[in-house]
């Protein structure tokens, strides 16, 4: 009886992250008010039963789904991070990450960016998620910047605090401009010089 308990539970955590997985680019283009119930179950193949045995309702449903691209995205970026042995290769696998703006890890852009916009006065659970993920980010940041200036890779004329949050701007603005002008040059061209200012 156990076992069966476990094996159904463990079919049942599948077909939820399933559905997470289906509706992260879903809502990632669409937006938490354009995404709806029935765009998921038709990507999903999936019956309304079977989606709200696992979700309460569409703001249940929605919250989770931001919770999952936000973990993800950060997950990757860290990832893509801790790979890096120094300071200066650390910021650079930060700002690499965006480089190409046109093939973002969750289709349809950055998830930081479009729940950021979207949940503005609006979903104040999905906004305070939000906010406290791009504070964690801004002082990862810092700590690398701080780190690489103890260790003499960047100038002691850095201001880690403002630099970063520099970056992480302009970054996330030009990727926006570059998916709305259907290009990755701007953004290429961008990195390059936020890897120059670190020695300025």
């Amino acid at each position: 009886c156990t076992l069966i308990k476990r094996v159904m539970l463990t079919k049942a955590e599948r077909t939820k992250q399933f559905i997470l997985e289906t509706a992260a680019p879903i809502f990632n283009q669409k937006g938490i008010a354009g995404a709806s119930i029935d765009d998921v179950l038709e990507a999903a193949k999936l019956t309304k039963g079977c989606l709200y045995g696992h979700f309460e309702s569409k703001e249940d449903l929605s919250i989770q789904v931001v919770n999952y691209m936000l973990d993800y995205n950060g997950l990757r970026l860290v990832a893509a991070i801790n790979k890096a042995k120094t300071a200066k290769t650390k910021v650079f696998a930060y700002l690499d990450f965006y480089k190409d703006p046109l093939e973002t890890n969750i289709k349809g852009g950055c998830p930081v960016f479009n729940m950021a916009v979207e949940s503005d006065d609006t979903f104040p659970i999905i906004k305070e998620r939000v906010a406290g993920v791009i504070r964690n980010g801004q002082d990862l940041f810092v700590e690398i910047l701080n780190k690489g200036i103890l260790d003499g890779e960047f100038t002691n004329k850095l201001e880690p605090e403002i630099y970063a949050f520099k970056a992480v701007a302009a970054v996330e603005g030009a990727l926006v401009l570059c998916r709305t002008m259907n290009t990755a040059k701007p953004m290429q061209g961008l990195i390059k010089n936020l890897k120059e200012n670190l020695y300025v």
